[in-house]
């Protein structure tokens, strides 16, 4: 099983608010061995280290037998990037500030580096995926939330505080939709993330009175999933759906376009399996609404990762850069 690996491994895990995905991956983004935990189970951070190095632990030190392992790269939300730390992460249940670096590096003696999940993805699409030849682009994120990262000259922008690059905060219609979590009135995340489309589906059904084979079903039985497979079925509602989140997306990257002129937009998650009925408003909005020098120059693209296997593979790719290192 370990024989003709590489002599220098990474191991990338990826928080996410009900599991935290890890795995060993070599320098040529091959996972040779993957494992999760619950997240959700702790309101605590030290448990949760506990049974992740429990888990992870064994794996480690059978690698060593045959490679190198240099250090763990970790993809969390609010995760701060010049710190190590993570911050008031409203999708994880422990409170406040924790210094997860720091803690992951006393507890398995190996150096750790730390980043916000979007801008995990980002390098794993840089260093493996659809934005290997790419100088410049934005990553977006479409799941539950929506994530987001800027690269700019194969750099990714952090800001002065590290935490540069939250495009789906950012207002796109004034007074519009109350965000779940923040009270922001109509923000980009409220309308296209896999929530925002649930919540414009209940809307659109009680806005109208069309038939739609979304009514035979209880409100709150209503979710994403339900309403791709009513538009994959021909549903007119589910698929105005789509039409509507594309617009909204759309219009938005016509905006952050001007901002960094990037070279390529690369979308992620479970969103974009609508397809054509999501990607083609999503094109058609952004180029409506750029100014013409900007026009037919920026490339929307989808992930070439599995999204299995993404997440990991984007926080392994700290390692190999090594950029902030939390001291062993």
């Amino acid at each position: 099983m370990m024989t003709n690996i590489s002599p220098n491994l990474a191991i990338g895990i990826d928080i996410g608010g009900t599991n935290s995905e890890y795995g060993i991956v070599n320098h040529r983004g091959e996972i040779l061995i993957k494992g999760k935990i619950r997240t959700d189970t702790y309101n605590t951070v030290e448990p949760y280290i506990n049974e992740l190095y429990e888990n992870l632990m064994p794996i480690i030190d059978d690698y060593r037998k045959v490679g190198n392992v240099l250090g763990i790269g970790v993809g969390a939300p609010n995760a701060n990037y010049y710190k190590g730390i993570i911050e008031y992460a409203p999708n994880l249940r422990w409170n406040g500030v924790v210094p997860l670096a720091q803690l992951i590096t006393q507890k398995f003696g190996l150096p750790c580096t730390l980043t916000n999940d979007a801008n995990a993805a980002a390098l794993g699409e840089m260093i493996y995926g659809a934005a290997k030849g790419f100088r410049d682009f934005i990553m977006v994120t479409l799941g539950t939330g929506m994530g987001s990262a800027l690269v700019c000259n194969r750099q990714l922008v952090y800001g002065q505080d590290g935490y540069a690059g939250e495009l789906g905060h950012t207002t796109i219609i004034r007074g519009g939709r109350k965000h779940w979590k923040t009270d922001i009135l109509g923000s980009l995340e409220s309308y296209v993330s896999a929530t925002g489309v649930m919540l414009t589906a209940k809307e659109m059904l009680q806005q109208s009175n069309e038939y739609s084979s979304l009514r035979e079903y209880d409100d709150k039985l209503i979710n994403s999933r339900l309403v791709y497979e009513c538009a994959m079925k021909g549903d007119k509602i589910a698929k105005e759906v789509y039409r509507f989140t594309g617009q909204i997306l759309g219009e938005a990257l016509a905006n952050f376009v001007m901002v960094t002129s990037p070279e390529a937009i690369v979308l992620f998650g479970g969103v974009i399996k609508a397809g054509e009925l999501f990607l083609a408003p999503a094109r058609e909005h952004m180029e409506k609404n750029l100014l013409p020098l900007y026009k037919n120059k920026v490339k929307i693209i989808l992930s070439e990762l599995n999204e299995a296997d993404a997440a990991i593979l984007g926080a392994s790719t700290l390692v190999w850069e090594l950029p902030y290192v939390t001291n062993v």
